[in-house]
């Protein structure tokens, strides 16, 4: 059942709308003025908000740029409730991210299709599976609401040959890299040419898109690990997806923060835990990649799984043998097989 958030300080008005959309099979959370809404919109999590532009306390322009700017309520699609109808107010309301508006008096048919739309297209955007048609069913989507309907159709398919370079440090970025089959490595090079990579990103994995929002050169490079195919998004479309219109950039945002979570608690293993539990969690994080293609066995030259740690190639062989003998893992032909990921996990650090 899905829930819907009624902001309104009218009490007739209130009760009218919680006893159309109950009776249209919506469980309804109430709320008497803007500063109640923020609260129950944040503790509820509901999937849909219809609240009152003109309110005491706070109004429905600032219940909207609140919710909008807290990353566990700006992707909720938001509907005002208004007596006015200048074209000033509506223009405001779109400017925040408002996805529609329903003027009072309403018709019970106008309301109800109203909220139908909008919960189904935030239903159709957040259904994304990463692979090459689920981006591409995303930005189709996408291009159903008005401001977005002239993306172009440039979203062209790159297969890149093991060792290929997707860009290099320093370039200025055209695209937005999604990773549709493949592997590609990202690293950055020191002042005397040491290499020392980033992350490994896998199949179903974006590339890029914070020099594309920054307006930067690339602060990294990007190499194919093993033969990839890449789906290129013109920088223009992508940040129209950004910026355009809330509930897109909202679910795209989610999307691309996925991997800024994993990124940031590799960082700090990196720079807390020891050589030796720094290894185990290269080696778990590069199974976890591996395991989603059905490979068990982890294929990847010790200077890269160096990098990856942070330390000496020596320092990886030397633990690597440990694990072996410790009957951690198996290497058979230079090629790791993980024998017992719970004594892995379980290393002090």
């Amino acid at each position: 059942m899905k829930k819907i958030l009624v902001i309104e300080d009218n009490t007739d008005v209130r009760e009218n709308l919680q006893e159309i959309l109950e009776l249209s099979g919506f469980e309804v959370v109430v709320a008497e003025d803007g500063t109640v809404g923020v609260d129950l919109a944040v503790s509820e999590r509901p999937d849909l908000i219809l609240c009152d532009v003109m309110m005491p306390k706070l109004d429905g322009f600032g219940v909207l740029n609140i919710l909008s700017k807290r990353a566990d309520t700006s992707d909720i699609p938001f509907v005002f409730l208004t007596a006015k109808t200048e074209k000033e107010d509506f223009r405001r309301g779109m400017n925040l991210g408002a996805d529609d508006y329903v003027t009072k008096p309403f018709y019970k048919d106008e309301l109800l299709a109203v909220v139908e739309t909008r919960l189904k297209k935030s239903e159709r955007l957040k259904k994304f599976n990463r692979t090459e048609e689920g981006l591409n069913s995303f930005i189709n989507e996408a291009k159903g609401y008005e401001e977005l309907k002239k993306l172009s159709s440039d979203r062209r398919h790159k297969d890149y040959k093991k060792r290929d370079i997707l860009f290099e440090e320093g370039d200025t970025p055209r695209y937005l890299y999604f990773i549709s089959k493949g592997q590609v490595k990202i690293f950055k090079t020191n002042d005397i040419g040491k290499e020392y990579i980033i992350n490994i990103r896998n199949a179903g994995e974006f590339i890029g898109y914070t020099a594309l929002i920054k307006g930067e050169p690339y602060s990294f490079s990007a190499v194919a690990l093993e033969d990839t195919g890449v789906n290129l998004i013109p920088k223009e479309d992508f940040l129209k997806l950004i910026y355009v219109n809330r509930d897109v950039a909202s679910r795209l945002i989610k999307m691309l923060a996925d991997n800024v979570s994993e990124k940031e608690g590799q960082l700090l293993q990196l720079a807390y835990n020891s050589v030796r539990k720094r290894v185990a969690e290269a080696v778990l994080l590069l199974h976890d990649r591996y395991s989603k293609e059905g490979v068990e066995d982890i294929h990847i030259l010790r200077e890269d799984l160096a990098r990856i740690v942070g330390t000496a190639k020596e320092s990886v062989i030397r633990t690597l043998t440990e694990f072996k003998d410790d009957g951690f893992i198996d290497i058979k032909d230079g090629a790791i097989r993980i024998l017992n990921k719970k004594k892995l996990e379980s290393l002090p650090t």
